[in-house]
């Protein structure tokens, strides 16, 4: 069965493309799972240790992630005026599936019952590191009885329970891009620096990327033979420290540099990771948003 997706030339070609980093919650953060019986929860995974300790950790969703860069990308503005979601007739759950759309070619899209274009970006990790249990918190409790001033009608605001991750906490993450060109990567990379603030359900909302001496804990692929370890964290880890030097023994190996190149692969590591993914966000927004 074909991909149905448009064939590229040898000045375009498809790679490879995986960042990996560790994301840090500079606040408390609620990224909702469920509700019960006056309390909103947030996600958790149980998880055994090689030890055979049995531990409960936070947990941030790599499909509510897509689910926010998805959104990013729908909400981006052009220089019309207009959204790019708008433009291409393209949002959530009605998404266009059509090839050419810049948000549906790598992330993918579903008309039901009559087109599937099955995503290219797959997202991984989001397993704090630290094992910290959620804070509940009361919210929307209000000193005295509020009425409506139309109709008299009591709106007093009914107080409820709401569970959030700590803050500081660490979420190692990565997204995978499959047989990609530089330009459709260029999505990928504005959508993932752009989500990092609004990832999060209500408010406060947002995570950064974590730093160690000064150099964010940050690594891009681009490729077409996998080479070198995956900076990838056991989710059995819980401590911070270890988990740092983990990433950063991964990414660089045995070369202390911040750009590595073999045949068919390239990796960049930490500040030069970052000007990497921002000039590729930065040609999103010349040839799609300002196009």
């Amino acid at each position: 069965m074909p991909t149905g997706l448009p064939q590229t030339d040898a000045k375009n070609p498809r790679q490879h493309f995986d960042i990996y980093a560790i994301l840090e919650g500079s606040q408390e953060l609620y990224f909702g799972h469920e509700v019960q019986v006056n309390i909103n929860l947030v996600e958790m995974v149980k998880l055994t240790k090689t030890s055979g300790e049995s531990i409960e950790k936070c947990y941030l969703s790599p499909t509510k992630r897509k689910g926010v860069e998805r959104r990013c990308l729908i909400w981006s503005p052009l220089k019309t005026g207009e959204l790019l979601g708008d433009r291409q007739k393209c949002g959530i759950p009605e998404t266009c599936a059509d090839p050419k759309c810049p948000i549906c070619s790598v992330y993918g899209g579903l008309i039901v019952g009559k087109k599937t274009l099955i995503g290219r970006v797959t997202h991984g990790g989001g397993v704090a590191v630290q094992e910290l249990y959620p804070v509940q918190k009361q919210r929307a409790m209000h000193p005295s009885r509020l009425a409506s001033p139309a109709s008299g009608k009591d709106e007093t605001p009914t107080p409820f329970k709401r569970e959030y991750n700590q803050p500081g906490m660490l979420y190692p993450v990565s997204n995978h891009a499959l047989s990609i060109t530089d330009a459709e990567f260029a999505g990928v990379a504005y959508a993932f620096l752009d989500s990092l603030p609004r990832i999060g359900s209500g408010n406060p909302k947002g995570v950064a990327i974590a730093e160690s001496n000064q150099q964010p804990l940050l690594v891009l692929d681009r490729y077409l033979t996998p080479k070198l370890k995956r900076p990838i964290i056991s989710p059995s880890e819980t401590d911070p420290i270890g988990a740092i030097n983990k990433f950063l023994r991964l990414a660089k190996g045995q070369e202390d540099l911040d750009y590595i190149q073999q045949s068919h692969f390239e990796r960049w590591i930490g500040n030069a990771a970052l000007e990497k993914l921002q000039a590729y966000a930065s040609q999103f927004v010349d040839t799609v948003l300002q196009a």
